[in-house]
């Protein structure tokens, strides 16, 4: 799947897009945080405070415990305020 990157996330990360392969144990929006985290210091620092993060599965906002089976695209940015 495609994982995009945004704002202060993708400066953290150090990229704004990649392609991965996530664990067989690796079925949430939260599950798939955690073990992104544990992917190197940038992505550590990126979601060091997981609740802050905001996700979309295909464009469509979801809540941490959405299942990510089936894909194409996640994004990830941090809160936005808006005027």
């Amino acid at each position: 799947m495609k994982v995009k990157y945004f704002a202060w996330v993708r400066e953290r990360v150090g990229k704004a897009e990649e392609t991965i392969e996530p664990p067989a144990g690796v079925g949430t929006v939260d599950e798939l945080i955690a073990w992104l985290s544990k992917q190197g210091e940038g992505y550590a620092y990126a979601f060091e405070r997981p609740r802050v993060i905001r996700a979309a599965i295909d464009h469509a906002h979801v809540k941490p415990d959405a299942a990510i089976a089936g894909a194409k695209e996640i994004a990830f940015f941090p809160p936005m305020t808006g005027g």
